[in-house]
């Protein structure tokens, strides 16, 4: 007797439907599992005997035979545990006929219990997408199973209770659809930052418009303080953006069961000894790496030229296409990667070029050397370049109390509903992610604009891409502003934020 039972699997952060075929025959005990399982799926073999003796069923003697179908994609990890322990006992008889909306999926301790497992969301969505309609998961990831909607979840504890429920006996009630409440953890707070009133500017205008940022200055003028302030007054996920990034650090382990649905924009820092691998995902297990866990948040690389010229190359791509393709022996693995780039860096590698002391003793050449660790094509993708120069000790000892993030999240969340409104229907987000033709058609110029510009073009060698990038900069300074048009002063200050001679002290 051949018994079916529905389950899910994981392709990069996809989830896909996976059917796992119970066959029960005469001829010597034996237990296989085929359909190119990794040894962890064939451990499951231990697993599944253990569970079955230990919660009070008998195993079937004879020769079993279970089938992952579809055969020809490669099955990981412990998620088929369950589905091949309900298929054994069905074929068997211990248990009735399973319902065909239903699925399962969970790893199996040797006592029954059930454990949690990564992955649960994108293959929740995957099975509504499937037509089902039952999905039976570890009561640890019953409440990341619910954000899925339209389904009906069973957290289970173990499978006693779970044979109980298939039949009939005492049935599980279901897990109510989790919703996130108030997070009441504080994030750092600009009015922690004395002085540096342009670099908070800057940083209001990269969270207004979605744009790279580099940050550079000496040691203890503010940099890493100021970047990771920048998400307290970046705007809130959608939850379709929430969504989207959950189901990404589910597949990376990175969930928290009490909180599967990340509510606030992540905020990724890499070390700088990360590897390329490391960055852009792959591996052995094809997991995401830091540019999709910074999904719809900000990616901040501190101490930008210790970095490997290859780890930052491997976000050129990204950051014009909002996505990471990783093609490896295993397979190509498409990986959203729609993040902001922060970086911080010192002038020089002792870092006191251009500092009131005097007491950087590094030659021209030296600096040159330590900048070019940072290719041009990389820094043409940053937006802003903004100098942090060393905090006055009046700025130090100022007694009124600097604006807060929430007063400048304000003004940013004003800006982007202007955004959301002009790119209404379309898939553009922000100014940052404009379009050639958008630009075209909401970033006119006026004639002043337009001689600003062309004299900014050859006096600082801007390539096409910069040109671009000043207009969309351009654009948020207006919106900010509450300005429809570009006047030539916000132009002005776009233009002067892509001053790169700050990269040579």
């Amino acid at each position: 007797m051949v018994v079916t039972v529905r389950s899910l699997g994981l392709s990069g952060i996809s989830g896909y439907e996976v059917r796992a075929e119970c066959f029960l025959s005469g001829g010597l005990p034996a237990f296989d599992v085929v359909g190119l399982p990794d040894a962890a799926v064939r451990e499951a073999r231990e697993r599944v005997r253990a569970a079955v003796k230990n919660c009070g069923a008998k195993f079937p003697v004879s020769r079993i035979t279970v089938n992952l179908a579809p055969a020809g994609q490669k099955k990981a990890g412990t998620v088929y545990d369950l589905p091949i322990f309900v298929g054994i006992l069905a074929a068997s008889g211990s248990l009735p006929p399973l319902p065909p909306d239903a699925a399962f999926l969970g790893e199996l301790s040797l006592t029954g219990a059930l454990r949690g497992v990564t992955g649960v969301l994108p293959m929740a969505m995957a099975a509504r997408e499937a037509g089902i309609r039952q999905l039976f998961v570890p009561a640890e990831n019953a409440a990341e199973a619910t954000l899925a909607e339209g389904l009906t979840v069973y957290g289970v504890p173990d499978v006693k209770a779970l044979a109980a429920h298939l039949k009939g006996e005492t049935p599980l009630a279901p897990a109510q659809a989790w919703t996130p409440g108030a997070d009441t953890a504080a994030l750092p707070d600009l009015r922690d930052v004395m002085g540096q009133e342009n670099v908070k500017r800057a940083l209001e205008v990269a969270a207004a418009g979605g744009h790279n940022l580099l940050l550079i200055g000496s040691p203890g003028a503010g940099k890493s303080m100021l970047a990771k302030r920048l998400p307290s007054i970046l705007p809130d996920m959608s939850r379709e953006e929430a969504l989207a990034v959950s189901a990404i650090w589910s597949v990376a382990g990175l969930a928290d069961p009490g909180r599967p649905l990340l509510t606030r924009r992540p905020f990724r820092s890499p070390h700088h000894t990360a590897s390329a691998a490391a960055l852009a995902g792959g591996g052995p297990s094809m997991r995401p790496g830091e540019m999709s866990l910074a999904h719809n948040g900000v990616l901040f690389l501190d101490e930008l030229p210790e970095f490997r010229r290859d780890v930052l190359e491997a976000m050129r791509q990204p950051l014009e296409d909002g996505e990471v393709t990783v093609a490896r022996a295993g397979g190509t693995l498409h990986l959203p990667a729609r993040f902001q780039l922060v970086c911080a860096m010192n002038p020089c590698r002792c870092g006191w070029r251009g500092h009131p002391s005097g007491r950087c003793a590094c030659s021209d050449r030296e600096v040159e050397r330590y900048v070019e660790k940072i290719s041009g094509p990389l820094l043409d993708r940053i937006d802003l370049h903004v100098n942090v120069p060393s905090v006055e000790y009046e700025a130090m000892r100022r007694k009124e109390t600097p604006e807060t993030s929430a007063e400048v999240k304000r003004r940013v969340d004003t800006a982007r509903a202007i955004q959301a409104k002009r790119f209404h229907g379309t898939d553009t987000a922000c100014n940052a992610h404009m379009a050639p033709a958008q630009i075209a058609e909401f970033c006119r110029l006026d004639s002043a604009g337009e001689a600003l510009m062309k004299n900014a073009f050859a006096r600082m060698g801007l390539t096409a891409r910069s040109h671009d990038r000043i207009l969309r900069v351009a654009r948020t300074i207006a919106d900010l502003d509450g300005s429809g048009d570009i006047g030539a002063v916000h132009l002005a200050e776009a233009i002067q934020y892509r001053n790169t001679d700050i990269l040579k002290g």
